[in-house]
């Protein structure tokens, strides 16, 4: 039966409980499995940790990721990436070298007739409105254009930087579910049920895996957690949903 694959928060180029050499080649590991019953497989953003592609030159390393990548689309197995705000400077690479489209936003996929909301998950909900004005900075094409006179050497620098300050920046609160009234990507799953019919929000961004059904009693939440330290990922095989750990037996997820 074929199945559908969610996975996100890879951060490549940062070390974690393993180096992100280490790290690379469990990801590719874990592509050799999944790769003999994958229908499509969702990239949902933070692949790396920083990221920005000039003209004709993109960040030293990931050759495994990227020869894994070129070997699952030669098998026909489609992907789709989904920018995050640690690679949302991701352009046209992808499309061209491995034919993988790009997607900034959510999307909306029906897939064996059950809805599914898919994006990274950064920037929604309420609150956080500093990191929602640097993103708007960051998306700006006159802004791009700018830091692409940088020399790369300086500008990849600079990204991991800025990368190193996002996680610093991040709450030790954050490191466990805060419940239905903080969880603000469980609020913005509710509103847009007020408006939209969906079975599955699917995000990443929060590095929690997270299970949790919503107020309507059906549509589910599913964070798909990190490969930092979780190795957790989301399979659909045409009926059910559910979080999976790879080479992690102690893994497991949060929700109601």
């Amino acid at each position: 039966m074929s199945k559908t694959y969610f996975v996100s928060d890879f951060h490549l180029g940062i070390n974690a409980k393993l180096s992100s050499h280490d790290r690379e080649r469990l990801i590719c590991k874990w592509f050799d499995e999944v790769k003999n019953d994958a229908s499509e497989i969702y990239l949902v953003g933070d692949v790396f940790d920083y990221w920005f592609e000039y003209r004709r030159v993109i960040p030293k390393g990931f050759s495994r990721l990227f020869g894994k990548l070129a070997e699952l689309r030669d098998m026909g197995i489609p992907i789709y990436f989904f920018t995050g705000n640690h690679d949302m400077w991701m352009f046209r690479y992808f499309e061209e070298e491995f034919d993988i489209p790009i997607y900034r936003k959510p999307v909306i996929r029906e897939i064996n007739g059950q809805k599914f909301f898919i994006g990274h998950g950064d920037g929604l909900g309420p609150g956080d409105y500093g990191y929602k004005f640097i993103k708007k900075v960051f998306s700006n094409k006159f802004c791009q254009w700018l830091f692409e006179r940088l020399h790369p050497d300086f500008g990849l620098w600079l990204m991991r930087f800025w990368s190193g300050k996002s996680r610093e920046a991040t709450a030790p609160e954050e490191a466990g579910f805060l419940g239905e009234e903080k969880e603000w990507l469980i609020a913005y799953c509710h509103r847009k049920l007020e408006t939209l019919d969906i079975d599955y929000f699917i995000f990443g961004h929060r590095h929690l895996p997270i299970d949790y059904t919503l107020k309507n009693g059906q549509s589910r939440y599913i964070n798909l957690g990190d490969w930092l330290y979780h190795n957790s990922y989301a399979v659909f095989d045409g009926n059910n949903l559910e979080i999976r750990f790879f080479e992690n037996e102690s893994g497991n997820s949060f929700g109601n």
